[in-house]
């Protein structure tokens, strides 16, 4: 009797040349509540350094920083965040660390 000898074919995977693209992370810039910020300072700041911010938004967002403690004012690229992030906290706000989103 000879034994059976069974062929098999192994194929290799191919290298794939397609790229994935992932999207840069996005940074949130967060606004903390304290007890020497006016509100009016606040919502202006708000209006002042945040693109497309809302009169409306940006009283929200100081009432949500009174109430809650704190408020998410805009997220995106980095870049754009440390800018906002260090325009605010230079006007004397107080800021959550940078933290991805």
């Amino acid at each position: 009797m000879t034994p059976t000898v069974l062929e098999s074919t192994i194929i290799a995977p191919t290298k794939s040349s397609q790229v994935i693209r992932k999207p840069y992370p996005n940074f949130k810039v967060i606004v903390l509540n304290d007890d020497f910020n006016t509100f009016d300072h606040v919502a202006n700041c708000l209006l002042k350094y945040i693109p497309n911010m809302t009169q409306d938004l940006a009283w929200e967002l100081t009432n949500q920083v009174h109430f809650d403690g704190q408020a998410l004012v805009w997220s995106g690229p980095l870049e754009q965040a440390e800018l906002y992030h260090q325009q605010l906290r230079r006007e004397g706000l107080t800021m959550a660390p940078l933290e991805e989103a």
